[in-house]
């Protein structure tokens, strides 16, 4: 396979710090940000007060109310315990309640990629539902600012503004008497790219596409986890596309990704950040083009939503972020 690795921030942040005339640098590990901008929340947190009426169920219910497949709902406590129990034995303590759960409106999703294919990022979209004491229940989930400088979707798009309005009801139905919380972070230009890229011609040699997919996929899916990462979930994009009379691919497909060992330690200061987590990554060609398209949200969209500073969470991420870029690329060389 031919291959071409690009590492480009999305349009939408080159205009949100057009005029910043500081080069975006190479990442190092526990790099700091530099040139902090304005007051913004691309991630929100909606809480209300806890009852017994709120459940797992419920909230899931008032999504598929609004449009929204529930494309997985992880319970990270237990996941937490599972895998650092023995050395930590307060993992997955840190929360009464965490869980990382994703959804996916089919039909939007499909009217955005099909103007916008990068929307693939977002699809599905991830949230943390989290509780510290039981007292009180959040849901964090990406406001349409974030949507829109992720994807690099404007957030005058109608089917954007459709998306975001509909998990807006969604968060309202689930939690009812909620409100979102002020957080006020400052958005900072990161020191890494916010969207990772590859683009490669995929080896073809049965001249069926399809099954040459297939082949690729199993590769990758095997050496991803092999390095520590874990496939939480596969959506066939393609095929909601179809449906929607959208045939421009010859496949699309989206893998969400997430690694225990970054998501644990992050969780406790920043729980938020399950907006972000798992990572949406895509893989597409389209019919009229020979390469086939791959990307991922970088963890650089972690530290520039919601401030991370402290050592303790940044080194685990740029450690993933370089380990799942190195993995990818070793597969497509």
């Amino acid at each position: 396979m031919k291959n071409i690795v690009i590492l480009t921030v999305t349009s939408a942040l080159v205009l949100f710090f057009s005029g910043c005339s500081q080069e975006i640098s190479t990442p190092n590990v526990g790099a700091k940000t530099v040139k902090k901008a304005q007051v913004r929340d691309d991630v929100r947190i909606f809480t209300t007060q806890n009852s017994e009426k709120i459940t797992k169920e419920s909230i899931e219910a008032a999504f598929k109310a609004n449009g929204f497949m529930i494309s997985g709902n992880n319970d990270m406590n237990q996941a937490f315990k599972g895998r650092f129990g023995k050395k930590i034995p307060t993992a997955g303590t840190d929360y009464s309640m965490y869980r990382l759960m994703f959804v996916y409106n089919a039909k939007l999703s499909a009217k955005l990629i099909k103007d916008y294919p990068a929307f693939g990022l977002l699809s599905p979209l991830s949230t943390s539902v989290f509780s510290k004491d039981g007292k009180t229940i959040n849901i964090s989930s990406l406001s349409i600012e974030g949507m829109s400088r992720i994807s690099g979707v404007p957030v005058s798009n109608p089917n954007l503004i459709a998306l975001s309005n509909n998990m807006t009801k969604a968060l309202k139905e689930a939690l009812p008497s909620g409100s979102f919380k002020d957080l006020n972070y400052k958005i900072v230009r990161p020191d890494g790219e916010i969207v990772t890229k590859f683009k490669f011609v995929m080896n073809n040699e049965s001249n069926n596409i399809e099954e040459s997919k297939e082949t690729y996929q199993e590769m990758m899916e095997g050496e991803i986890e092999s390095n520590g990462f874990i496939v939480a979930g596969f959506t066939p994009i393609n095929e909601d596309l179809e449906s929607n009379g959208i045939k421009d691919f010859d496949f699309y497909d989206t893998y969400s990704i997430c690694k225990l060992e970054v998501i644990y330690p992050v969780h406790k200061k920043y729980p938020e950040v399950g907006a972000l987590a798992p990572c949406t990554m895509y893989m597409y060609k389209k019919k009229d083009e020979k390469v086939t398209h791959m990307a991922y949200p970088s963890v650089y969209n972690w530290v520039m939503t919601t401030n991370i500073e402290d050592e303790s969470s940044l080194e685990p991420l740029i450690d993933a972020q370089n380990l799942l870029e190195s993995t990818i690329d070793s597969t497509i060389e």
